[in-house]
């Protein structure tokens, strides 16, 4: 059996606020806790396993297996927040239709089951719920990985992820983060839960004293060559108290530049951008450049 990620390697004023809303036991999780998925969702994984055995994706870097299994899924619905439910906190799965960022967890998800070649859907479910909560561990609505730059602050210290960006040429950056603090309203979890959002301000807080890397849109067509296949792409944000608009994967085509597989926004499905990063990102005004990350070669 699994085991999760192991909370005595965490050490930060964050974690000690987490855990004072922690169950005494939680030192026993080692399986996925409550869940939300349907027999479709089943087939859905099963029939992207059947696509990886018969394109070989077992023996490919797991950077092609992403572009493979994020292809897979053009077409596919957008749908904004499948993972807000209410009652406690559940790892949802929905693997027909996505918002940017279930879109990027899903595939990455199945990826590592293909590369670790433990396809069985109980593994997904904890390859999910790793990537998808703070140190692999459902806890409550807090335990998610709300902001994406948490997300792969998360992922890289758990070896899911590298974030490249400063090996390419990225500068400086440093959120400013309460978003989601000042606008309780937006989000249900928040709306009727002082606990919830005293952890989020503490988690905002610590996130804002980190430092990051990006590279502003100005300077993506110098460093375009550096991006590979497969590479996910974390579009910076000039939002009042946000850190990130948006994500997706790095895809080169016929044109040889890259453009972005992703799912774009409420109306539409999963597509590839039809302009290369530079342009594509150049016409969005709320965004300010890109962080770069790179999927990690997980240990069978």
């Amino acid at each position: 059996m699994k085991t999760l990620f192991n909370l005595s390697k965490v050490q930060s004023p964050m974690s000690k606020v987490l855990l004072l809303f922690t169950p005494i036991f939680l030192f026993a999780v080692s399986t996925v806790c409550g869940q939300n998925y349907s027999d479709p969702d089943k087939q859905i994984f099963k029939e992207k396993i059947n696509l990886a055995e018969g394109k070989d994706l077992f023996n490919k870097p797991i950077n092609e297996v992403i572009v493979e299994i994020g292809k897979s899924y053009l077409g596919s619905d957008y749908r904004a927040h499948t993972l807000e439910k209410e009652g406690m906190e559940k790892l949802v799965i929905n693997l027909s239709e996505f918002d940017c960022t279930t879109y990027l967890e899903n595939v990455l998800a199945i990826a590592r089951c293909i590369k670790q070649n433990d396809t069985s859907f109980q593994n997904f479910k904890y390859e999910l719920q790793y990537v998808r909560y703070r140190w692999g561990i459902i806890i409550n609505y807090t335990s998610r990985l709300h902001y994406f730059s948490d997300w792969i602050h998360d992922n890289e210290f758990k070896s899911v992820v590298r974030d490249i960006t400063k090996e390419i040429g990225g500068k400086k950056i440093k959120f400013e983060l309460n978003y989601m603090t000042s606008h309780p309203e937006q989000y249900s979890q928040l709306v009727d839960d002082s606990e919830y959002v005293y952890v989020m301000k503490k988690i905002e807080e610590e996130i804002s004293e980190r430092e990051y890397y990006f590279i502003p849109k100005a300077k993506i067509e110098k460093i375009e060559s550096k991006i590979e296949s497969g590479d996910m792409i974390a579009f910076t944000s000039n939002i009042k108290g946000l850190d990130v608009n948006h994500v997706g994967i790095a895809v080169r085509i016929d044109d040889n530049h890259v453009h972005i597989l992703h799912a774009p926004e409420p109306g539409t499905k999963v597509q590839i951008t039809q302009l290369a990063l530079p342009e594509y990102i150049s016409k969005i005004k709320h965004d300010t450049g890109i962080i770069i990350f790179r999927a990690v070669e997980p240990l069978n």
